[in-house]
């Protein structure tokens, strides 16, 4: 993992300190709501449905375990409603102190960041003190500025990779960190980078997608994607670069994001994102990147141009760790009750190294009674306890909202399983449709149109039957709780969508999207299958499809390739044909949040 340096620990330290006396200020009226808004998105602290949330920055996804244990702290010491704020979140027919809160909990989000949703902002000074003392903020995780950078989860050790990204997207951390040209851009803007043949980080979907790779002289260098990106226009992102010098990143995505921020919409906020830019400007935005570049090359001297050296030493953070040994530990043994068990789990959550004698490890955070992605105090603490005894220490955020340990012996692995078993961390459900991903939705955000959380619930309740899980294999279902995609619906095999009609909550279900990984293929957005589902019928509209795939598929074929082979009418027909005819009972009104969505616009 990456070193901080003198300068980077006060930095963090001074910008805990700067916050608390902007709070202050706040709190004690002489900086008044609106001035202090800015503020704290600025330090990812937003004011969503009924409570603050804050976003902490977790660069290209890598968390130590003393960066865990302060997460637990934080989770079990600060993340708690008041009573007013549980009393409007319940209501006040309710009993302060029972536990109808999903309270405690850290969320890891597609983006590699976590999140917390019930810090009181008077503690959230306190909190920010926590995070500075492991190098921890909420920097770039909010605003119209370059967002946190994230990789692929296997970034270093995957086997297929061409070069190590991790060194290039801390470079890039480091120069976009509070970045003064580009504070304020059109829009927020993300940038994703993978270092290998597969594309594991979605980079396709980001407003920068880069991709490492090598020439036919075996040069190191970058493909370069730009304008990408869901919401209400899903896009692909358009190649603009086939190969640039590794050494000249920096100084082309300073024409790239000058070019956006000369030109990207400022008049309407829902076209002002740069995929809407290079759509309608097409060649003529491609070309004026160009020239900005050999302006930056030639005339100004390449000032972002990477010595060698630097990149050397930030090299140095990243090479191969020192495993210690387990040799005094007890041999572990698999019970001759869980071989099955262990078995599926060595398929789904265990992957190859780049060295043979390690594995890289996914910890599930999806199963029932838990939110998608959500983790407790107490499941983070023994996240970091297994980090410590088997990975070196370190883990990773995955884009599919688990926890990765990169660092596993081979021969550690049924002592691994035996405990993240005992934890409920080692179901093995990695890849298959309950390992979902889902927005918080309308539980908390204020923008959401429909609660996610229910949706899934419901979903992974039906399919708890492990043999019918691994029967119908590796599917991707994606939950939006709107249109803004935070739980990138677009791009999952199946997909759904929470949409408001007459204020009531419906479902949108998608079929084929792809976010570009092995799994999936090409990047590609899902097509809707019809008129929107009430949230009791969504459960048996996915049944339904995936009762398709059953009658359809060839052998050990996958979703995907069935619905890609068969073609989409079928599955459409089946969705369609599993509307309930009764009323919608459960439909609910979300509250409305007057005030609070002009933060959530910022999410």
């Amino acid at each position: 993992m990456y070193q901080y340096t003198d300068f980077d620990r006060q930095f963090v330290r001074s910008r805990a300190q700067q916050y608390r006396k902007q709070l202050e200020r706040n709190l004690a009226g002489t900086l008044s709501d609106d001035e202090f808004r800015p503020l704290r998105l600025q330090n990812g602290w937003y004011i969503q449905r009924y409570a603050p949330m804050l976003r902490v920055a977790v660069p290209y996804g890598e968390l130590s375990s003393a960066q865990l244990r302060v997460l637990a702290k934080i989770a079990r010491e600060y993340d708690h409603p008041s009573k007013e704020v549980f009393e409007k979140a319940i209501g006040t027919q309710a009993t302060w102190g029972t536990t109808h809160l999903p309270v405690g909990y850290g969320h890891f989000t597609t983006r590699q960041n976590v999140q917390f949703n019930w810090i009181p902002l008077a503690k959230s000074a306190d909190v920010m003190d926590l995070l500075a003392s492991v190098q921890m903020h909420g920097i770039q995780t909010s605003g119209n500025c370059i967002r946190n950078i994230t990789s692929d989860e296997l970034a270093g050790v995957a086997p297929d990779e061409v070069a190590d990204p991790r060194p290039f997207a801390e470079i890039l951390r480091q120069w976009s960190t509070l970045h003064p040209e580009f504070a304020y851009l059109p829009r927020k803007f993300k940038i994703a980078i993978t270092g290998a043949t597969a594309d594991r980080a979605a980079t396709h979907w980001h407003d920068v997608g880069l991709h490492l790779i090598k020439s036919e002289q075996g040069e190191l260098g970058f493909k370069v994607l730009v304008g990408g990106g869901m919401g209400r226009t899903p896009l692909i992102g358009t190649t603009i670069r086939e190969f640039l010098p590794w050494n000249q990143i920096m100084n082309f995505l300073e024409a790239v994001v000058r070019v956006y921020n000369r030109w990207g919409r400022r008049d309407n906020m829902y076209k002002a994102r740069i995929k809407i830019l290079v759509k309608a400007e097409g060649q003529r935005y491609i070309d004026e990147v160009e020239a900005e570049y050999q302006q930056i090359i030639h005339a100004d001297g390449a000032p972002h141009t990477i010595p060698q050296a630097e990149l050397d030493r930030v090299n140095a953070s990243f090479v191969p760790p020192t495993l210690n040994s387990r040799s005094a530990a007890k041999p572990v043994t698999v019970p001759a009750d869980r071989q099955t068990d262990y078995a599926r789990w060595l398929k789904q959550n265990v992957a190859a190294h780049k060295n043979p004698a390690l594995r890289a490890v996914t910890l599930s955070f999806k199963r029932l009674g838990q939110a998608p992605g959500d983790a407790d105090a107490d499941q983070l603490d023994t996240a970091a306890d297994l980090a410590d005894e088997f990975s070196a220490g370190e883990a990773r955020v995955t884009h599919d909202q688990n926890l990765l340990l990169p660092w596993v012996r081979e021969a550690d692995l049924p002592a691994l399983w035996v405990a993240a078993s005992h934890a409920g961390l080692a179901r093995s459900n990695v890849r298959l449709l309950t390992d979902m991903i889902a927005c918080p939705g309308g539980d908390f955000c204020a923008l959401a149109n429909a609660r996610s959380i229910p949706v899934a619930a419901a979903i992974t309740e039906r399919y708890q039957d492990m043999d019918e899980l691994h029967d119908l294999g590796e599917i991707d279902l994606h939950i939006s709780g709107c249109i803004n995609s935070c739980g990138h619906h677009h791009s999952g095999h199946i997909g759904i969508l929470g949409v408001d009609k007459d204020g009531k909550e419906w479902y949108q279900v998608s079929l084929g999207g792809s976010d570009g990984s092995p799994l999936s293929g090409p990047a590609t957005p899902g097509k809707v299958v019809g008129p929107s589902f009430g949230a009791s019928e969504v459960p048996g509209v996915i049944e339904a499809v995936l009762d398709t795939y059953r009658r359809h598929r060839s052998g050990a074929e996958t979703f995907i390739d069935t619905l890609r082979r068969v073609g989409f009418e079928d599955f459409k027909a089946a969705a369609n044909s599993a509307r309930l005819s009764d009323k919608h009972e459960e439909l609910h009104t979300l509250p409305k949040s007057s005030g609070f969505a002009r933060d959530a616009q910022e999410a």
